[in-house]
């Protein structure tokens, strides 16, 4: 059997490390990337410092403030984030062009066939991150592995600036020792399930039969399954293709205002709009998420016949999902507006709007 030689990169607490970069006095002291702890922001990015005091990517900025609040607390600056990634990605280009992005930060890249013609992919873990530093100035963490699920658990093992090899000798051993809460694929709630039912480790949870595993999760048993032996045949995807995107913010206070929150649909939809142009797609599902003062959040979609492209029409119907929620009634806190179900547009679509 033929394996694959499969390499996770994974910047190491990216948007923070850029930040430093080019900030040198930031250096060495608790960034965290976001917003304000008053603006009600959410903590996308915590450098390595911060993270000693558990502040953690998702959380609210005002909690990371409690945690520390010497933090230095700083607004994101996507331009430059992109800009740096682009860069990264291309680093990875020279060695393979079977690259799956999965982030700005993370990649799969598949080494089997390699354009240099390496024989080890950790030769090619280790030139990669040596130039990433050299060019960027920034450390990245690496996974190698013959499959994605176990080269991503790797990348993540000993984080930062480090490098983890997964072989198939040593696959099961490392597997069994895993904490549940580490495997990739299972979330908080899954992780609480499974210890309930004193599944503590990938040892545990190789003893449960495939039946039992699909009684407990339904479909989800499967993967767990698999996963709990090291097996994971997905490919690294060339092709990836994005299936939504969206927008989203968190108000500075709750609101009953329907003018405020239809401005804010107006400014999303115009945000959407300059994306679907940029990448030459148009949209079917057009998705409204709200989240109420009391944190319920209720999602109100609708799939049209035609695709559309246009900040108008996105915000036209945005504005009528919005009737189908408790907006004027019931406090806000968030506005979300998604788009997905793409189709690409076609060249005479642009000609045709010439006449």
């Amino acid at each position: 059997m033929n394996l694959k030689k499969i390499i996770h990169i994974d910047m190491d607490a990216y948007y923070a490390s850029i930040e430093q970069r080019d900030n040198p006095s930031l250096k060495g002291k608790p960034v965290i990337v976001g917003g304000f702890p008053d603006e009600r922001a959410v903590v996308c990015s915590a450098s390595y410092e911060a993270r000693k005091f558990g502040i953690k990517s998702g959380m609210s900025t005002k909690s990371a403030y409690k945690l520390c609040p010497d933090a230095i607390f700083l607004q994101s600056k996507f331009d430059e984030y992109i800009a740096t990634s682009k860069i990264i990605h291309n680093i990875f280009y020279e060695y393979t062009d079977i690259v799956e992005p999965v982030s700005l930060d993370e990649a799969y890249l598949d080494v089997t066939v390699n354009k240099k013609n390496m024989l080890y992919a950790v030769d090619i873990a280790k030139e990669i991150k040596k130039k990433i530093y050299e060019i960027t100035s920034l450390t990245a963490s690496a996974g190698i592995s013959y499959n994605k699920f176990l080269a991503k658990i790797a990348s993540d093992y000993k984080k930062p600036d480090g490098m983890t090899v997964i072989t198939p000798e040593n696959a099961q051993k490392f597997i069994n020792k895993l904490p549940i809460g580490k495997f990739y694929g299972i979330g908080k709630v899954t992780e609480k399930k499974l210890l309930s039912l004193g599944i503590k480790n990938g040892y545990d949870l190789k003893k449960l039969s495939l039946s039992k595993l699909i009684e407990i999760f339904g479909k989800s048993g499967k993967y767990y399954y698999d996963i709990a032996r090291g097996i994971d045949e997905s490919p690294v995807e060339t092709n990836y293709e994005r299936k939504s995107i969206g927008k989203e913010i968190t108000l500075p206070d709750d609101t009953l205002n329907i003018k405020t929150i239809n401005r804010i649909i107006e400014e999303q939809a115009y945000e959407l709009e300059k994306w679907l142009k940029e990448n030459s797609v148009k949209a079917r599902t057009i998705t409204l998420k709200i989240k109420y003062f009391d944190f319920k959040l209720i999602t109100r979609s609708i799939t049209l016949k035609e695709p559309i492209k246009d900040a108008f029409i996105i915000a036209k119907y945005s504005k009528e999902l919005l009737l189908k929620t408790l907006a004027g009634k019931k406090k806000i806190r968030l506005v979300g507006l998604s788009i997905s179900n793409f189709d690409k547009i076609k060249k005479n679509d642009f000609q045709l709007k010439l006449f």
